[in-house]
């Protein structure tokens, strides 16, 4: 009868509100009364982490801790929802760009094959006119001819206005970019906590490319003879906060960054400047004169073919006409594929985009550099590794390079 009444007395108090129980004098009893006490201390336990984990999930999804600079630190279950939401918007996006940019090389190869053909059409039409004499085959040969040049100096006027080599370029650009920002928000996930300033940063860049590169649907494209050539942007141009002054990054080693690898690195910001950034420039501005020269000449070359079609067979204008009928045509078949066969807008979109690429090194490094502690950088090791590779060199080529730079400002 003890032993019944002490084991309902153990039961009453285990409860998750109090870890006593009262003691029994009995030998006999304690065994049991240890057991007894293991289980209530568990779901004691239990409880205890339970209310703890409920209460720090409540506050990561409520609220998150800001650093001293206002960089949010601690993350949140939003932001990593956020994100796998952003990852899959980009994903889509670069499918998007891809097929896009298949389609529009494909227009520019069928739009050229197209227009050279009416072209070639015409001016043999308009070389058979000269020998066919008069009546009605010479008036439907005239008028066959005149048409086809028409309706090629039509479809030329819309193609070098939209320049499809260009637009392929472009797509072609968009879908690596966004499949470069897919697999580093990938990473991020998977490397380190999300906090809400990861998504604004990848929201930022996604808007970023749309607006270097847009999707047709939004019925925008970017202007294909700029007045003013600039360096392709795709990035946000407030990637940090770039007002703090750099301050102390330079005394040993600290962050794998020294005085002389800052130096270096500023001594490399001064070769892209000068030298490769400057480089692709002039080269785009000078393919772009180019390609506007081409642009003009080769409707121009067919209209006037057209007119000379039209006017085969006039007495007051002699032999002049089919002159002008077959000679421009071929001329404007010569012209058209060194436009569109060559694809000069691709190669001006080429350029215009590597001048891109090294602004965007360049503000990367500054940027960098501009950093007040070196323990907030990127490791400057990893960092020197990830720039000379990015401009296909070796570490010990990059330093050379920075000296010869050094050596002729000196």
């Amino acid at each position: 009868m003890a032993t019944i009444q002490a084991s309902i007395l153990l039961f009453r108090s285990a409860s998750p509100s109090t870890t006593l129980t009262p003691k029994v004098q009995t030998h006999r009893l304690s065994a049991h009364q240890h057991l007894m006490n293991s289980f209530i201390n568990k779901l004691n336990g239990q409880q205890k982490f339970y209310t703890m984990t409920k209460t720090s999930t409540g506050r990561h999804r409520n609220r998150s801790r800001i650093n001293s600079r206002g960089n949010e630190v601690e993350p949140n279950i939003e932001a990593s929802e956020e994100l796998h939401s952003i990852m899959n918007l980009v994903a889509d996006r670069a499918e998007m760009h891809k097929n896009i940019g298949i389609q529009r090389d494909n227009w520019n190869h069928l739009l050229l094959t197209s227009i050279n053909g009416m072209t070639v059409t015409a001016a043999t039409m308009a070389a058979l006119a000269a020998i066919s004499g008069e009546g009605n085959s010479l008036l439907a040969l005239k008028l066959s001819s005149t048409i086809l040049y028409a309706a090629a100096t039509g479809v030329l006027l819309v193609m070098n206005k939209i320049q499809p080599s260009q637009l392929a370029e472009e797509q072609r650009n968009a879908s690596r970019l966004f499949k470069q920002l897919h697999e580093q928000i990938k990473s991020g996930i998977t490397l380190r906590k999300p906090t809400s300033n990861d998504v604004k940063d990848a929201m930022e860049r996604v808007l970023a490319i749309d607006r270097a590169y847009p999707l047709p649907l939004r019925g925008a494209m970017l202007d294909k003879f700029p007045k003013a050539v600039e360096p392709a942007v795709w990035w946000p141009k407030e990637m940090r906060n770039q007002k703090e002054i750099s301050g102390g990054g330079g005394e040993g080693r600290r962050n794998g960054w020294s005085e002389e690898l800052e130096e270096e690195m500023r001594e490399v910001v001064g070769v892209m400047k000068r030298k490769d950034g400057a480089e692709y420039l002039r080269l785009s501005k000078l393919v772009l004169k180019v390609n506007k020269v081409l642009a003009i000449t080769g409707p121009w070359l067919t209209g006037l073919a057209a007119v000379g079609s039209a006017l085969a067979g006039t007495p007051w204008i002699g032999s002049w006409a089919v002159v002008m009928g077959v000679v421009f045509g071929a001329l404007a078949t010569v012209v058209n594929t060194i436009e569109h066969g060559g694809q000069v807008g691709m190669i001006f979109e080429m350029y215009r985009s590597s001048a891109g690429f090294f602004m965007l090194m360049e503000e990367s490094i500054e940027s960098t550099l501009e950093e007040r502690a070196a323990e907030e950088r990127e490791n400057g090791e990893v960092f020197e590794t990830e720039v000379a590779l990015k401009l296909g060199r070796s570490l010990p080529e990059l330093k050379n390079l920075a000296q010869e730079f050094a050596s002729k400002l000196f």
